[in-house]
């Protein structure tokens, strides 16, 4: 995002969500515009996975789906 042009964008969350992204960001060492740029970027790429007939989902083994993301793309 280095050298691009921002907007500021006014979001309204709920408080359990306000306390989710401040609980991610102190876990991650981050500020709380970085976890919303980096969930809206992982959201990105899953979506784009989805158009292509891909899986979105989380596993320890390669050759495995365990959990699969569903509903929201």
């Amino acid at each position: 995002m280095a050298g691009q042009d921002k907007v500021r964008v006014d979001l309204q969350v709920s408080a359990e969500i306000d306390a989710m992204i401040g609980q991610i960001a102190g876990d991650a060492g981050t500020n709380r515009s970085d976890v919303i740029r980096q969930a809206l970027a992982l959201m990105k790429v899953a979506h784009e996975a989805k158009a292509r007939g891909k899986h979105v989902g989380f596993t320890s083994d390669p050759d495995r789906l365990e959990t699969e993301i569903v509903g929201l793309l």
